[in-house]
């Protein structure tokens, strides 16, 4: 028994950490909130808000690898999101989530925008290639540096986002057990499945627009405008079956 506990934690040790960290980056800003000026919070916040734009522009420019054949990258994000977006509205996931947010807030007497924070906490820091990777490669070898290293950027962020939106950012921790824990103990059949990660343009795709979600956090930050980033994540699930849905249709 002892030995399929300590696979278990050699398997998922950087999902733990990281955990670990956004928890006590929720519970530091928490205590930062009821003790900063508001001027500083909101300096803090801008400071995240736009480090937020950089990342998801970043993330962004992995569309120029998800050519579909004569299908551009970027053409190919731009259907995904309004396909994506047109699903999510349907679905009504924005009110679903906030209705959630609220049962939850009341029960956990939490501060500020609950349901926001835990989205935008979510997308932050779940999407991008440091959770993919970090997570496949402690899942198939047991080495967590990429995921520790993560964590540690998780944690000064959770910092700055729970300053202002209360402690919706530390249930984020949910989303990354199971997105996290979850490729980890998958890692050995989604390696065989995606020979190299890296470079698979399925991927490349989904984070793609992955950083255009976090775009639209980044602009809700800085109170530029109120994207409905919720709304677009069947776009994220979306994205690898489209790529492949538009070589297939190239075929005939």
């Amino acid at each position: 028994m002892s030995g399929a506990i300590l696979e278990l934690w050699t398997r998922t040790s950087g999902t733990w950490i990281n955990i670990a960290t956004v928890i006590a980056g929720t519970v530091a800003g928490a205590l930062l909130q009821r003790r900063l000026p508001q001027r500083v919070l909101r300096v803090i916040t801008q400071g995240v808000g736009l480090l937020t734009l950089w990342l998801g522009f970043s993330m962004a420019e992995s569309l120029t690898a998800a050519d579909a054949g004569a299908i551009a990258g970027p053409v190919l994000g731009l259907l995904v999101l309004a396909l994506g977006g047109a699903i999510g509205e349907w679905w009504s996931i924005e009110e679903r989530l906030a209705r959630v947010g609220t049962w939850v807030q009341q029960r956990w007497r939490g501060r500020g925008s609950f349901t926001d924070g835990f989205v935008a906490a979510s997308l932050l820091f779940c999407v991008g290639p440091l959770a993919l990777l970090g997570s496949l490669t402690n899942g198939s070898t047991g080495d967590n540096t990429l995921l520790v290293l993560k964590a540690s950027m998780d944690g000064l962020a959770a910092i700055a986002l729970a300053s202002t939106y209360g402690s919706g950012v530390g249930f984020s921790v949910l989303s990354l057990l199971v997105y996290q824990g979850g490729l980890s103990l998958l890692a050995g059949w989604l390696t065989g499945a995606l020979p190299d990660p890296a470079i698979d343009p399925r991927l490349a795709l989904a984070t793609g627009v992955g950083g255009l979600t976090i775009v639209g956090i980044g602009l809700g930050l800085l109170d530029i405008a109120r994207v409905r980033v919720a709304s677009f994540l069947p776009a994220l699930l979306l994205a690898p079956g489209l790529y492949g849905l538009a070589i297939w249709l190239q075929q005939f």
